[in-house]
């Protein structure tokens, strides 16, 4: 792999453009906590193919940045990997582009709205952008093209991240993007989705690809599976510690305060253990997986997790 133009944008990282295969680049935004995701592209001779955008104009400005130091074709497609605002609210920013997702992402885009001031984060100057939500929509696989190579756009067959997560396979290359299916380094959330269903997905989806490259959502670039491996053992943990506090009827936020996080305890945003909780919670209870929670609850246990202090944001 060869990398090189980096944007300097301010705190917390310089984001670099990574060639992780001949004209397929991901572009990795530091330190992937909150709100600060990574996106791709692929090049081709009818223009870009980009996967996700980013969260605030300042950081998609940067990515559009990026995409024109290597070439200066239109981006012509942009692909959601799922609905979450980081990898949306810049769409607005791709006047040109044709926005996929599956069907499911569309609907929740919407339902969430544009960029704006939010409660829990501490929230970041967000910039204009105005409400674009993906108007190509599709329910299982569909295959996308950039000249010779071609993107195999997968659904994951069940709520994981969310309940709209795909995955972003290119064959020939052996490059996975997999979306916020991976945190590399980072405590993986799946509040507005479901722990055992990401545990299905990395299992059935991902694993079974044997990418050779993996962009995730958030986090380095990597080859090999240990990501995922740390991933699932997070999740299992997660699910574990569920069972044993449900039974004990201690609340999620009981549950992780009673908790040694132990090798995930260095993670960033350990907050998250509190809402994969009330996902799980929910689950054992027989909520269907990414069915409706209280998502306002979970995440002001988050804050009060947090020591009351607002969940960091520095996109």
């Amino acid at each position: 792999m060869s990398s090189g133009h980096g944007h300097e944008i301010t705190s917390p990282g310089r984001p670099e453009t990574i060639e992780v295969a001949r004209g397929v680049y991901a572009y990795v935004q530091p330190d992937g906590t909150w709100w600060i995701n990574n996106t791709g592209f692929v090049t081709g001779p009818q223009g870009v193919f980009s996967i996700d955008a980013c969260a605030t104009q300042r950081r998609t400005l940067a990515y559009l940045g990026a995409i024109r130091q290597v070439t200066t074709a239109p981006v012509r497609t942009v692909l959601n990997t799922h609905h979450h605002g980081d990898h949306t609210f810049g769409n607005a920013l791709f006047p040109a582009a044709t926005i996929v997702a599956h069907e499911r992402a569309r609907a929740e885009v919407i339902a969430f709205g544009p960029a704006r001031d939010l409660p829990f984060w501490d929230n970041p100057d967000w910039g204009q952008l105005p409400l674009e939500p993906p108007f190509l929509t599709f329910t299982d696989e569909i295959a996308l093209h950039a000249g010779d190579t071609r993107i195999t756009v997968r659904y994951v067959g069940t709520a994981a991240h969310t309940t709209n997560d795909v995955l972003a396979w290119l064959p020939e290359q052996s490059v996975l993007f997999c979306g916020d299916l991976v945190f590399n380094g980072g405590t993986p959330f799946q509040l507005m989705g479901s722990v055992a269903g990401a545990i299905d997905a990395l299992e059935q989806a991902v694993l079974p690809l044997a990418a050779r490259t993996v962009v995730p959502g958030h986090g380095p670039v990597f080859e090999g599976t240990a990501p995922i491996e740390a991933t699932l053992d997070y999740l299992r943990f997660v699910l574990d510690l569920a069972a044993r506090g449900r039974a004990a009827g201690a609340s999620p936020l009981e549950a992780a305060r009673g908790t040694d996080l132990g090798r995930f305890a260095g993670w960033p945003d350990a907050e998250r253990i509190v809402g994969n909780l009330h996902r799980a919670y929910a689950e054992l209870d027989g909520t269907t997986r990414g069915g409706p929670v209280n998502v306002p609850d979970a995440l002001a246990d988050m804050v009060t997790y947090n020591g009351g202090k607002p969940l960091t944001c520095l996109a």
